[in-house]
């Protein structure tokens, strides 16, 4: 942090650097990420698609299944086409303007507590599915899940909201460069002149908050979730239940694992080039993974899948 003098001019763009140390490589680098992002966007399209026309996928858990695939096209959609542009040197491509960089920044974490949220939706559905499967049609209706996605998506959206406008009121008047392959919270800090304490704070509080309260309600579902298999005597019929949540606490455990350790904590207590490889696993290469898992794991998701693309289902039609 520096003093903020009259001599100095604020900055009205910024330059991410990316993965400059890896610069020889770069037309590699260009060619793996953007093959990842066709993939992920073929794989996330291909769900929703799927979910959308098979009418026996239309049930609450697939319902939050397109809000997830939705969201992975839109998180990957944010950083990667920009770092792409950076890594195949077209003019402006590492360039971003002040207000793009917050923008980013903006709609990266709201889309990032949106997923947080709508996972922990996704576990009160196992858990209501499990656990008191007689009250599942009323507990968990058309309209319940609605007003799920719905909140998981307002909250998310209001989450970045105050972070975003104290980053705003900060000075940024020296170097311009961010050693990131996107507008992140913490390299943006470390070029500010102003004093970033409360900032960093509240940014702290905020995924803090963000994380306990989305955790919670999925850490006290998959209890009460292991309690009742325990009890259940068959089985076959405890692996048949459990299969059912494999796919999703899988998930769980890549997103949060990635989250808590990026973001709770102080932001000295890692290095920029570890913070960028755990920034492409968890905005990356876990979006990719996630519609496989979901599929592979699934045996009516593969089965629809199967229907959907198959020859003899076009010539039916």
């Amino acid at each position: 942090m520096h003093s903020y003098t009259q001599n100095w001019t604020q900055v009205t763009e910024f330059v991410m650097v990316g993965f400059a140390e890896l610069h020889e490589v770069r037309l590699l680098l260009f060619i793996l990420f953007l093959t990842i992002y066709l993939f992920t966007m073929a794989e996330n399209l291909a769900i929703i698609l799927v979910v959308s026309l098979d009418h026996r996928l239309r049930r609450p858990m697939y319902f939050f299944l397109t809000h997830l695939s939705c969201l992975e096209i839109s998180y990957t959609s944010v950083t990667v086409p920009k770092m792409l542009t950076g890594f195949i040197g077209v003019d402006g491509g590492k360039n971003i303007s002040y207000a793009g960089c917050l923008s980013q920044l903006f709609v990266f974490t709201f889309l990032g507590a949106t997923e947080c949220f709508l996972l922990a939706a996704m576990a009160y559905d196992r858990y209501v599915a499990i656990c008191i499967p007689l009250r599942y049609g009323a507990l968990v209706s058309w309209g319940t899940c609605i007003r799920l996605a719905a909140a998981s998506w307002l909250v998310g959206f209001l989450t970045p909201i105050l972070p975003i406008y104290l980053m705003s009121q900060l000075t940024f008047c020296g170097p311009n460069i961010i050693d990131h392959f996107f507008c992140d919270a913490s390299p943006l800090l470390a070029l500010s002149c102003s004093d970033v304490t409360l900032k960093e704070t509240i940014d702290f509080l905020v995924s803090l908050a963000v994380l306990l309260v989305s955790s919670s309600v999925i850490a006290v579902s998959y209890v009460n979730i292991v309690w009742t298999l325990l009890h259940i005597r068959s089985a076959a019929e405890r692996r048949k239940a459990f299969s059912t949540c494999v796919a999703h606490l899988t998930v769980v455990s890549l997103f949060y694992g990635t989250l808590f350790f990026m973001y709770v904590r102080t932001k000295m207590a890692s290095s920029i080039n570890f913070n960028k490889v755990i920034s492409v696993f968890y905005s990356i290469i876990t979006p990719m993974f996630n519609p496989l898992i979901y599929s592979l794991r699934n045996k009516e998701v593969k089965g629809a899948l199967g229907r959907a693309f198959s020859l003899k289902s076009w010539k039916a039609q």
